[in-house]
């Protein structure tokens, strides 16, 4: 049986699968070890469990964790967002790249078109000046188109992710 899901939805499912088997996996350790005293009845203290059915349920959620997270790869490399032309996983890689070249923009655009050195612990009676090699006006500017392009991406990203679907096979 299959069943259908948002990209939203099927990342919400992952999260929680590898939550539950982190969990599995804690569980384990505190089950499959254990102290008794000199003297104490060690089957009264045993912890519940069976190496057999630990493994069994732990290759079972892993398949499901590989099934699912191979749907959601599959799903980003062929899915394209029709704003931008390309592909979830394109735009996975490129919006973290204009929000690093947004964050530079923001510091240059900061910047004074010149601006006086401070140099801490320096004596001396000349007075150094920083100047900008870059017109400020072109930096606000790409500063702005940057912010809407990263706007505009995120948004298309995140309507893609909750509307459109993909088949899980569990």
């Amino acid at each position: 049986r299959s069943m259908t899901y948002t990209s939203a939805q099927a990342a919400k499912l992952l999260r929680r699968l590898n939550d539950e088997y982190a969990a599995m996996l804690e569980r384990e350790v505190l089950s499959r070890e254990f102290n008794a005293a000199v003297g104490e009845n060690v089957d009264a203290v045993r912890p519940a469990y069976s190496y057999a059915d630990a493994q069994a349920a732990q290759r079972d959620l892993e398949e499901k964790i590989r099934k699912l997270k191979h749907a959601l790869n599959l799903f980003n490399a062929t899915h394209v967002i029709p704003e931008f032309g390309i592909t979830i996983d394109e735009m996975l890689v490129y919006i973290p790249q204009l929000t690093k070249r947004k964050s530079k923009l923001a510091e240059m655009k900061s910047k004074l078109p010149k601006y006086r050195v401070a140099e801490l612990g320096r004596i001396s009676n000349i007075i150094d000046y920083t100047y900008l090699n870059y017109d400020l006006s072109e930096v606000e500017a790409d500063y702005a188109r940057v912010s809407d392009e990263l706007a505009n991406a995120q948004l298309a990203l995140d309507a893609i992710n909750n509307r459109d679907t993909l088949e899980l096979p569990f």
